[in-house]
């Protein structure tokens, strides 16, 4: 079994990041001493924008096969290298193929959506048995909804009628974010968010993509060559396909937490003159710390008959993506819980 190893996230502007010997070196002018991690218990160095990272650290941790990610301040991906790519071409023929092939795209497609209103379905039923009155007859609505879906999704004849089972089903759940958190606001808001919740939701699926984008390139799939949002330049379409399964337990369960719990106070966010909604450094550090947590918490996984860490969860899916490209197993099983 791969060891989870952990991911540096390098949040404050001003730092640099360099190699001291087989550690990593942090520095920052306001914080003296020497702050020190040993390299072979990273797997992934992800630098916000204002972290400098040394020649020399980039050169040993591409030779280690260890990937660096350069992200915004507000999560979104800018760039990442990971080292020589060893690439398997047989398995990237294998998974241009099944592209090309409209029935295998289309069994694709459908595994990942259904493994996301699976998902989806389950998030809302574990609230429903924690809600009463119209709250919970609102959330087993919802349910009942996923489920149709999910009857709809099984008979759907091409790509089109996939996305829209999808897109329906993803719009009645964010429409409902009040029944899951009482008091937010409800409807998914991107580029930009304009409520914390959806603040935070984007930046967890900015740290979920960077986890999937290196998954598949360590396992040698293409993360731009997907089959449920097709071929585009410079969309990481797998990365985003693969998402779609863990989206709903790793980042929307995360976030809803918090927020129910009153872990994220008024000081986490910022609202910006245009509206915009984004995190405060304060708020970036505290949900890096959750989101590290979180990393760690043992999932079922069916498929391989035990638990699995959630940081692994990528790589397994990928690994599984894979096996049924080369045609080692007949159908991919996304991952989802009971």
């Amino acid at each position: 079994m791969t060891e989870l190893l952990r991911t540096l996230y390098a949040t404050t502007p001003g730092s640099s990041l360099h190699l001291d010997g087989d550690a990593l070196r942090i520095v920052h002018p306001d914080k003296p001493g020497r702050h020190l991690l040993p390299l072979v218990r990273l797997d992934h160095i992800v630098a916000w924008n204002g972290v400098s990272v040394t020649d020399d650290l980039v050169h040993r941790c591409a030779a280690d096969g260890r990937s660096v990610t350069w992200i915004t301040r507000n999560g979104r991906f800018l760039a990442r290298t990971g080292g020589p790519q060893h690439g398997n071409p047989f398995l990237r023929l294998a998974q241009v193929r099944a592209y090309d092939d409209e029935d295998r795209r289309l069994a694709l497609a459908q595994s990942f959506v259904a493994g996301k209103l699976h998902n989806y379905r389950q998030l809302v039923l574990r609230a429903a048995r924690d809600a009463s009155g119209s709250r919970q007859a609102r959330l087993r609505g919802i349910a009942d909804h996923h489920a149709d879906a999910l009857v709809q999704l099984g008979g759907a004849s091409g790509l089109s009628e996939v996305l829209g089972i999808e897109g329906r089903a993803a719009r009645s759940y964010f429409e409902a974010l009040d029944q899951l958190s009482p008091g937010v606001a409800t409807g998914r808001s991107r580029r930009p968010p304009t409520d914390p919740v959806n603040c935070l939701l984007s930046f967890g699926y900015g740290m979920l993509r960077v986890a999937v984008h290196g998954a598949l390139e360590q396992v040698g799939l293409d993360p731009y060559i997907g089959y449920l949002h097709g071929v585009r330049p410079a969309k990481p379409s797998l990365a985003l396909d693969v998402m779609e399964e863990l989206r709903p337990l790793l980042v929307d369960r995360l976030v809803l937490t918090l927020i129910n719990r009153g872990q994220v106070t008024a000081k986490h966010t910022e609202t910006l003159p245009g509206g915009a909604v984004q995190l405060t450094e304060d708020g970036r550090r505290h949900f890096l710390e959750r989101w590290t947590q979180s990393r760690e918490r043992l999932w079922p996984h069916a498929g391989l008959g035990r638990e699995v860490p959630a940081g692994l969860l990528p790589l397994v899916q990928a690994r599984l993506l894979a096996k049924h490209l080369r045609g080692d197993v007949d159908a991919y099983q996304p991952w989802t819980v009971t």
